[in-house]
């Protein structure tokens, strides 16, 4: 059975009913960085594995629950995930040396607030940014990643847009 992931980053202490709809039907929640105030953290849904890694903005509040990077196995798919990660073929110094040495699938960072998923044919590693799901930042539009993993392969990816940054929606 496939396993349900809910991609979000830089959130920047802001969480909404809409992100955490969205996040209702996930197995596991991931957090690319840029938490902000720790305590968003408690208005996910509950009963998911939350993983994640500080970002930039992040304080020793963040630092002491998530490391710099995460690196796992799940459902056969070898994830590494970091805050500052660049973009193919650049990536952030240090980043497409350990993504080789890890011999990662899937490489999750945030930082830049634009949504993009872009197969790297040279590592064979597929990258994902989720963009941003806070109002702080200069992206015009508020977006999630949602995907499965599914023996060895990362199906069903979609991105969502959560609406445009600045407009806050009641309920």
């Amino acid at each position: 059975m496939p396993l349900k992931i809910g991609l979000i980053s830089d959130s920047h202490s802001y969480l909404d009913h809409k992100t955490c709809d969205y996040l209702q039907e996930v197995d596991e929640i991931w957090h690319a960085g840029d938490v902000g105030d720790p305590a968003i953290l408690e208005i996910l849904p509950k009963g998911k594995r939350l993983r994640g890694v500080f970002g930039n903005i992040d304080d020793q509040a963040v630092q002491e629950r998530f490391p710099e990077w995460q690196e796992f196995e799940l459902e056969g798919v070898k994830v590494v995930m970091t805050h500052i990660g660049g973009l193919p073929p650049r990536y952030a110094k240090g980043v497409k040396t350990r993504l080789k040495s890890q011999n990662a699938q899937l490489f999750v960072c945030g930082h830049s607030h634009i949504c993009r998923v872009e197969f790297d044919r040279e590592l064979n590693c597929l990258y994902m940014n989720p963009g941003a799901v806070g109002q702080h930042g200069f992206h015009q539009m508020r977006t999630l990643l949602l995907f499965e993993l599914d023996a060895g392969k990362i199906t069903n990816l979609r991105a969502v847009e959560l609406g445009k940054r600045g407009k806050i929606t009641a309920g």
